[in-house]
């Protein structure tokens, strides 16, 4: 599993010329998944980010998280994330996990944010969607759980 998150003042997603979801303050989340991928693999990458410390407190310093400001997260499907391109100009993505399963688990990843009561907005699973946002700081992290 991979995401790519980036701290946003606010952030939005276009399907079809109509706004399918929209935050203010919180993250932003570019999500792929591979194949064998599973519960662990949800578990831990929601743990870190509802824990990761990028927003700042009374003294200015990087030291809140999500649930600490209030913040929101937009969810956007990423296949792309997953991109081999060591050879030739254009990538390959044989590394994505299967579209079915990768489905499953964007929707299971998202209702588990969603249960720790941080508002979760999301993209559309495979469509062609449009992301706007504002990088704050700018903050970008990327996780990869074959890297933990």
């Amino acid at each position: 599993m991979r995401v790519v998150l980036q701290r946003v003042s606010q952030a939005s997603v276009t399907i079809d010329d109509t706004v399918h979801g929209k935050i203010d303050q919180g993250f932003m989340l570019l999500v792929g998944f591979q194949d064998g991928d599973g519960q662990a693999e949800l578990d831990y990458v929601t743990r870190k980010i509802l824990n990761l410390r990028v927003f700042s407190d009374a003294d200015g310093k990087m030291n809140l998280n999500i649930q600490q400001v209030g913040g929101a997260i937009l969810s956007i499907s990423q296949f792309t994330l997953y991109a081999d391109t060591r050879h030739g100009n254009r990538p390959s993505f044989t590394d994505a996990g299967d579209p079915q399963m990768a489905s499953k688990l964007y929707d299971a990843f998202n209702t588990q944010l969603a249960a720790t009561g941080v508002v979760v907005a999301t993209g559309e699973f495979g469509a062609d969607m449009q992301v706007a946002l504002v990088n704050d700081g700018p903050v970008t992290i990327c996780y990869d759980t074959d890297h933990k």
